[in-house]
């Protein structure tokens, strides 16, 4: 016979509400009611489902993440460090993909919202910094958290990497090599990361008394076509760049394709630096140098700032980035 909550109940003494919010992890429950519960459970090998949960603690115990991202190791990475999270608490995750330029984009998330009753959602860029996609979940009263937004703002918490400094230090890096005609390959303007990383950039070669070359600016959209196109043009110029930093790995993927079409040695005649650490960085030739974005460790923040209690104050959680230093990038050729 299945063991219910009115088992529980039974065995432990006290009311099925207050079984419900011992389930629930809600606060306000005593130690040793908490403990009398908590014993019944473990005795009766009792399993609430996810269903009786909701009903008794007003929760549908789902959260949802909307994403826009053209990596599949971003996408796998965040879905994964908020099942992580959520495998805690006994919550399930929905993972819907939606294209930021959909004109039903409204529509399609505020039918999401209405069609699962989940209990938040984990917005990530660009539509973490989508104004009218704020404005809408605010208006409805849902709860949510953006990673990686442009903005601070009053009503969400947020999970980031400082991803200005992050480009700064890459550039440095290559600065510190020799390198002076730095190429650099942003991401596409609809996310907030790509005017970061381009101000990083920028700033890192005014430290050295460089002025920003607009020629040596190419904008991608984060995927290996892109890189591999941006790629193309600046190493036509007349006067090529030393080095390309691309703002995504699978940009620089698409360069180092681009370099050893041309007969670039790599890093003898190029050198190479991408940005993520994504799992191909380890796996093309040579291994990329790059920034270690830890998208796992961010989604898993940002699940627990979504699960957080209602009344939890708002939070901005930095998380670490990384120079990950491989074998495309070395000292600028001479002559």
């Amino acid at each position: 016979m299945r063991v219910t909550i009115k088992d529980v109940s039974r065995v432990s003494g006290v009311s099925i509400k207050t079984v419900s919010r011992v389930l629930n992890k809600e606060r306000y429950v005593g130690v040793e009611t908490r403990a009398k519960v908590e014993a019944a459970v473990a005795e009766l090998n009792f399993r609430p489902s996810t269903a009786a949960r909701s009903l008794a603690g007003k929760r549908s115990f789902q959260i949802a993440l909307i994403c826009d991202n053209p990596s599949p190791y971003y996408v796998y990475e965040m879905q994964s460090g908020i099942r992580d999270r959520c495998a805690q608490d006994g919550v399930r995750m929905i993972a819907q993909p939606y294209d930021r330029n959909a004109a039903t984009l409204l529509d399609d998330i505020e039918n999401l919202v209405d069609a699962t009753h989940v209990d938040g959602l984990i917005l990530t860029p660009p539509v973490s910094d989508h104004p009218q996609v704020l404005d809408l979940l605010e208006r409805r009263g849902v709860r949510f958290v953006r990673v990686s937004p442009g903005s601070a703002v009053d009503l969400a918490s947020s999970t980031f990497i400082d991803n200005e400094r992050a480009a700064r230090v890459m550039t440095a890096h290559l600065l510190e090599l020799g390198h002076r005609r730095i190429g650099f390959i942003a991401g596409h303007p609809s996310y907030a990361t790509s005017g970061q990383r381009m101000r990083g950039y920028a700033r890192a070669l005014g430290q050295e008394g460089l002025s920003l070359d607009p020629i040596l600016v190419r904008e991608g959209s984060y995927d290996f076509a892109s890189g591999a196109r941006a790629a193309e043009a600046l190493l036509a110029l007349d006067a090529p760049p030393t080095a390309i930093f691309a703002s995504s790995d699978d940009m620089a993927a698409g360069v180092l394709t681009v370099a050893h079409r041309r007969g670039l040695a790599v890093p003898g005649q190029l050198s190479v630096a991408g940005f993520d650490d994504a799992a191909l960085a380890g796996f093309v030739w040579p291994p990329l140098t790059t920034i270690r974005q830890p998208t796992r460790e961010m989604a898993y923040q940002a699940a627990d700032l979504l699960l957080a209690p209602a009344d939890a104050p708002i939070e901005r959680r930095e998380v670490a980035f990384e120079l990950i230093v491989r074998e495309s990038t070395g000292p600028v050729a001479q002559g």
